[in-house]
């Protein structure tokens, strides 16, 4: 049994966004808008759905290309800014769209540079607005082990509360036993905490588990006492909290 709460927004969940959303590629601002909505195409988290009218004409590229999708009919666009290109990642969706979508266009995430809410980066997705994310400094202790090796042990974590997802224990690196990992290449992104520093694979005799432990070094405001400490999955790992064995979860990370 979980023993954290889900998320509660039901798919094709529409909302204002009150922040401005704007969008950049090639150096060139594609939108800038205070007129975003949130779509939510799946429960976790929304998508932003733009107007036309506050999207630069002159970078997109009419495929005439109509498609029929699950929230209406679309005609299909790609992205041109000077010698880029990204082909088919715009839908510009018509009057028969669900209520309060149609002249909004979807863009896919990747094809931009990077996504601003006001002055801020936002990467992988938008922010929900019904979920919370708090760093929470803690006392309690924390004990990380794999194959009954000991990777990490501490009495001053801090807690990352997050909706949806599991609670993770960041302990400082001083706790760690870094000659069981060796570090990976492994980038990853989240729109609260901001872009890894670094990931770490953890070896325990001959055999190698990739990619279990990460890191942010420069974290976004609101998770800063997290910075520099060192997070493993709770999926793949044995979290001893207080002297009693944790439940491993089960995660879209891992499946």
């Amino acid at each position: 049994m979980r023993d954290y709460p889900q998320m509660l927004a039901a798919t094709d969940h529409i909302e204002p966004v009150p922040r401005r959303v704007r969008a950049v590629l090639g150096g060139r601002t594609v939108f800038d808008t205070m007129r975003a909505l949130y779509v939510w195409e799946w429960p976790s988290y929304p998508q932003y759905y733009i107007p036309l009218s506050d999207v630069d004409p002159g970078v997109l590229v009419d495929e005439q290309h109509l498609q029929r999708l699950r929230r209406g009919a679309a005609r299909r666009h790609g992205l041109r800014v000077g010698d880029i290109d990204r082909p088919g990642t715009a839908r510009v969706f018509t009057d028969d769209a669900l209520e309060g979508l149609a002249g909004t266009v979807r863009f896919d995430w990747s094809a931009m540079d990077a996504w601003f809410e006001e002055d801020e980066e936002v990467f992988v997705h938008p922010r929900n607005p019904y979920a919370r994310v708090d760093a929470l400094r803690s006392t309690r202790t924390v004990r990380i082990e794999l194959d009954g090796v000991v990777l990490a042990e501490s009495a001053s974590p801090v807690m990352v509360f997050e909706t949806g997802l599991p609670t993770r224990y960041y302990l400082y690196r001083t706790a760690v036993h870094f000659e069981h990992l060796e570090r990976a290449d492994t980038v990853t992104a989240c729109p609260y905490k901001g872009r890894t520093s670094a990931y770490w694979s953890i070896r325990v005799g001959d055999q190698l588990y990739p990619d279990l432990a990460w890191a942010y070094d420069f974290p976004t405001p609101q998770l800063l006492p997290i910075a520099g400490m060192v997070a493993f999955y709770n999926e793949k790992v044995d979290v001893i909290l207080d002297g009693e064995l944790v439940e491993r979860p089960t995660t879209h990370f891992f499946r």
